[in-house]
């Protein structure tokens, strides 16, 4: 079995700095504990409002961080402008809107098809690895290989937002998902949400390549310590791949 990933996301750090303005505490020095702790890539959402990540900092993540970055963004012009501008090792493309808290589900590949199409092209001209960020749903997972996007990221907010059966029933979906995404040739992710109490049946599903965490992170670092809670799910991961093997 493959090793699984893990994508460290780094926009509530900048949360935290801009609650006070300033530069600190500084997204970058945790995208570079993140890495001495054991993340195989950096995930940033640059949103339209800027309520965390800024400009400034995707800039200096693209300049000065050597593991992948990964751009999170909504299908807008803006964006793309500014993906082909620092040409990211991927953007993953997301739904926004202004008054949501934090993203809400997956982006509808299938209903804005035409609205994704030239995105989704202009970013694999620039050789942009594309995910795209949608529910665990076949309609969802064809419409993402239509597009010729050659990722998904599978939402997991519901599954860890719920207990018992109503988890399950997610979970399931998860499992079910994840395995026809693979079957089309996709690459499977999956991502939102996830604790250590979530973790580990996401990551013992085969197909899965590789999680993105992070606010669950940046919260267990006012106790532990960034690079303890990042070492610690890390651990949980290959607990749950205990045939894992570096790729």
């Amino acid at each position: 079995m493959t090793r699984l990933r893990l994508g460290v996301n780094i926009d509530h750090v900048a949360t935290i700095r801009n609650a006070r303005g300033g530069a600190f505490p500084d997204p970058v020095r945790a995208a570079r504990l993140a890495a001495e702790a054991g993340a195989d890539g950096i995930t940033a959402h640059l949103r339209e409002d800027r309520r965390h990540i800024s400009d400034a900092d995707i800039e200096r993540l693209a300049r000065e961080i050597d593991l992948p970055l990964n751009l999170e963004m909504a299908a807008t012009d803006e964006m793309l402008a500014i993906a082909l501008k620092h040409r990211p090792h991927a953007a993953c493309i997301v739904p926004e809107k202004r008054e949501e808290r934090t993203t809400e589900g997956g982006i509808d590949a299938a209903g804005q098809h035409n609205r994704l199409a030239p995105i989704v092209a202009r970013l694999g001209d620039a050789k942009v690895r594309v995910s795209l960020f949608i529910e665990a749903d076949k309609r969802q997972l064809d419409a993402a290989r239509s597009l010729g996007a050659p990722v998904v990221e599978l939402h997991t907010g519901a599954y860890c937002d719920t207990t018992g059966a109503e988890r399950e029933k997610h979970l399931q979906a998860i499992r079910e998902g994840a395995a026809y995404g693979a079957s089309l040739g996709l690459e499977v992710h999956a991502g939102h949400g996830l604790s250590y109490d979530t973790v580990k049946p996401i990551a013992a599903i085969p197909e899965i390549r590789e999680l993105n965490i992070g606010h669950f992170l940046v919260g267990e670092a006012i106790f532990d310590g960034f690079g303890a809670s990042i070492r610690r799910m890390r651990e949980l991961m290959d607990e749950a791949r205990p045939t894992s093997r570096p790729n």
